[in-house]
């Protein structure tokens, strides 16, 4: 019995540090976030300029706002998932004893489990493949101080995006999972509260 509370306050423990670690890394993932929406929105902008004002289409701004936007989903993904942001049907969970729902909701998250895992195979074998040896089209970056010299960006860059998200979605999955298991045993109530933003959501 004793052994058992031990490996129960030990599950509870390290849940609560990933926990804690994985709202750290997913503020500064939605930080990021932030600023590839507002960059991707200043870039489309400035290519209707050019193209519709000046007459002359920049080549490069579609590829950096596609760029943009796959690392802004790769960032904000995660959260979204931590915090149930995904569409979901749990009418019928709210009907249903607690903890039948809580198997039901553990058997769902292991199914993520197995999708995200593959994912994640697939992301950094995508990233670290033959397919990111290749470079973009028309976007380019400065590799000098005085921008003299620029080399275009390697297509692992973009699909790094894929990798590191899910990545951090593999994280909140066994932290979701850790979570459920310990309500499941009744020991949900030391765990830390995952913060939800206010004035958001259908509700």
């Amino acid at each position: 019995m004793l052994l058992l509370k031990a490996a129960v306050d030990g599950l509870q423990a390290a849940t609560n540090l990933l926990g804690r670690i994985n709202a750290a890394v997913l503020a500064l993932g939605r930080g990021i976030g932030v600023a590839c929406v507002a960059s991707m929105v200043a870039i489309i902008l400035v290519q209707v300029w050019w193209r519709y004002v000046l007459g002359n289409a920049l080549p490069w701004t579609e590829e950096a706002a596609r760029f943009l936007m796959l690392w802004m989903t790769g960032l904000m993904a995660p959260t979204a998932f931590r915090r149930g942001g995904f569409v979901a049907i749990d009418m019928v969970l709210g009907y249903l004893p607690r903890r039948l729902g809580a198997l039901i909701n553990l058997a769902s998250l292991s199914i993520a489990f197995i999708v995200i895992w593959v994912g994640f195979h697939l992301g950094w074998a995508e990233t670290m493949g033959i397919g990111g040896r290749f470079t973009m089209s028309a976007l380019q970056v400065p590799t000098s101080w005085d921008f003299s010299v620029w080399m275009k960006v390697p297509r692992a860059w973009m699909m790094a995006s894929l990798a590191v998200g899910v990545t951090l979605m593999l994280s909140v999955v066994i932290e979701l999972i850790a979570r459920t298991v310990l309500q499941l045993l009744g020991q949900g109530q030391g765990l830390i509260v995952i913060a939800q933003p206010e004035g958001f959501g259908a509700e």
